[in-house]
């Protein structure tokens, strides 16, 4: 098959034949009809932390059709149209029985969503409505990533809400406060290049970072939020988060900073602030996300900026990483489009 790879850190990915995948024991291999990048392909890729392994196809945000099923699974049928989390587990641990097979000790990854064809975990997929597009079945990712932060934020009805950053995670946490019953929300961003799509998901302003932004934040509240996202994952962005926040308020951090982020607990506490970390979501996330799509909300397709090709994959992937003006990228491993 032919796939997207990535050799190693500073060498733009490399479209080649590889093996076609086999399923072991409890996987089934997809035909990939769409992947999303994330910007933690682009952070993983970069030499600059924990990267990838070299010679690895990447990519978690996938959905596809099921054309080959391994020994033992018994919940889905070749044909059917499915996505999955890119983790599977030991399946007979609690966290595997909870749905959470990121906590279980014999966790692997599923990655390969920038290829043809690729292995999933059975135990960690969802089949998708017939009614959702490929575009839509690769959004129940990131989606359920926004889900997650914003159930562990427990906005109560009303309640006030900023989300730092305005990519796709930011966008998707702006999507589900709205839908959970926030009152108002503010989007916040270092650029305005996103305020029109932040208002469509669900906000109902914009702020730029920056001078005056603590009163500017709360002139658009009514006051300072009771609850604030990081989905940045920048550095200094956490304790940008706790300055922001009212006191008694919730932080939830979503942004995944792989660097050192120093706060000042001192100013936290005085605050008296919650500050959660979320990590990725379970499966009745992922499930929750594909009903939603399926119940007609087609606000998230809207984060979908190019829908690409294998061949013109390698270059817009070396443009997001250089910060091209996109929001969301999909490869369409079948597809000749650029």
């Amino acid at each position: 098959m032919k796939a997207a790879v990535f050799k190693q850190a500073g060498v733009p990915l490399i479209v080649e034949i590889v093996d076609d995948p086999t399923p072991r024991e409890g996987e089934a291999i997809i035909k990939v009809q769409r992947c999303g990048v994330c910007g933690t392909d682009l952070h993983m890729t970069s030499g600059h932390g924990s990267d990838f392994p070299n010679d690895t196809v990447i990519g978690h945000e996938y959905c596809g059709e099921v054309v080959a099923l391994g020994k033992g699974v018994e919940n889905l049928k070749i044909g059917q149209f499915v996505t999955a989390m890119p983790v599977g587990g030991c399946g007979q641990c609690q966290a595997c029985l909870a749905g959470y097979p990121m906590a279980c000790f014999q966790m692997e990854g599923r990655v390969g969503g920038f290829g043809e064809y690729m292995r999933i975990a059975a135990m960690s997929s969802v089949v998708l409505p017939h009614t959702l597009s490929a575009a839509d079945g690769a959004l129940v990712e990131p989606l359920a990533v926004g889900l997650r932060g914003v159930r562990l934020a427990a906005i109560q009805p009303g309640a006030r809400v900023a989300v730092l950053g305005a990519g796709s995670i930011g966008l998707a946490a702006i999507y589900w406060a709205r839908l959970l019953g926030a009152g108002k929300i503010v989007a916040i961003s270092r650029s305005a290049r996103r305020a029109d799509l932040a208002a469509q998901m669900g906000a109902n302003s914009f702020e730029a970072l920056g001078a005056g932004e603590r009163e500017r934040i709360s002139a658009a509240l009514g006051g300072m939020p009771d609850t604030v996202l990081e989905c940045t994952g920048a550095v200094g962005m956490t304790q940008k988060a706790i300055e922001l926040v009212a006191p008694g308020g919730t932080v939830v951090s979503l942004g995944f900073c792989t660097s050192p982020d120093p706060i000042l607990p001192s100013f936290a506490t005085w605050k008296q602030v919650t500050i959660k970390f979320s990590f990725a979501y379970d499966l009745r996330e992922f499930q929750h996300c594909a009903d939603v799509l399926g119940a007609g909300h087609v606000e998230p397709r809207l984060m979908i900026s190019k829908t690409v090709g294998l061949e013109a994959f390698p270059d817009i992937f070396e443009a997001l990483r250089a910060g091209a003006n996109e929001t969301k990228v999909h490869l369409d491993p079948w597809s000749a489009c650029i």
